[in-house]
Order: structure tokens, then C-alpha cells, then sequence
């Protein structure tokens, strides 16, 4: 019995080192910094679009439920059920514009002292 160790190495081709070096820059993209106006644009979109979708989400949804209710009334002649259902419909219509303050209001509590100092920072930065 032999104690000889064999070892075989191959490198990769041109073709290959070409292949691994695109795949290699579009993982390396991601991975770039952020600059600070992109961080405070990206942040202010965030709280902007988070208490949008809210509201949206529960406009959509009561206008769906009242549009059930008025075609109960108006097409299968179910004017109990479909006033039930219309004013079912109507609270989460109501409610869409104070969630979507509250919402704002609570991005704005939770990311407005990094959105300020990064403000202060760029405005600082341009100053000099």
C-alpha cells in the first residue's frame, strides 16, 4: 500500500472565467453602499408609501363590501341584507383617511430624526 497523494487541478477556461466574473458583478451591485440621498429618498418613500398602502388597502376593501351591499339592494332585491352590508362597507371607507394620518404620523415618529440628520448632513455637505 502506497502513501502518495495525487492531486488534480484544473483552471477554468477563458469561457468560464467570463461566465463566473458576470455572475460575480451582478451579485457584487447589491452589495454596494447606499449614498446618503439615496438612504433619505428610500426612507421617505417608506413612510410615505406605507400609510398609502394602508389607507388604500382599507378603501379598497370597504368599497368592495359596500358595492356587494348596493347590488344586493338594487339587482337581488335584499334591502335588509344589503343595507347591513352597505353600512359594513361604509366604516372601513371612513376609517381609510385617520389610518392613513396615524400611519404617517407614526413613520414620521419612527424615521424622522434619521431622515433629519441625514438632511442636515447633505445640506451641510453642500455648503462647503
Amino acid at each position: 500500500m502506497s502513501n502518495q497523494f495525487n492531486f488534480k487541478y484544473t483552471a477554468p477556461s477563458q469561457a468560464e472565467r467570463k461566465e463566473i466574473d458576470s455572475i460575480r458583478r451582478r451579485y457584487a451591485s447589491q452589495e454596494k453602499t447606499e449614498t446618503k440621498i439615496e438612504r433619505l429618498r428610500r426612507l421617505d418613500a417608506l413612510v410615505k408609501n406605507t400609510a398609502i398602502i394602508w389607507s388604500l388597502c382599507l378603501g379598497v376593501f370597504g368599497t368592495l363590501i359596500f358595492g356587494l351591499g348596493l347590488t344586493m339592494i338594487l339587482e337581488w332585491n335584499f334591502l335588509l341584507w344589503g343595507v347591513v352590508l352597505m353600512v359594513i362597507g361604509s366604516v372601513p371607507m371612513a376609517i381609510a383617511y385617520p389610518v392613513y394620518k396615524s400611519v404617517l404620523n407614526k413613520g414620521k415618529q419612527r424615521y424622522g430624526d434619521e431622515i433629519l440628520r441625514l438632511s442636515e448632513e447633505l445640506l451641510n455637505e453642500n455648503e462647503k
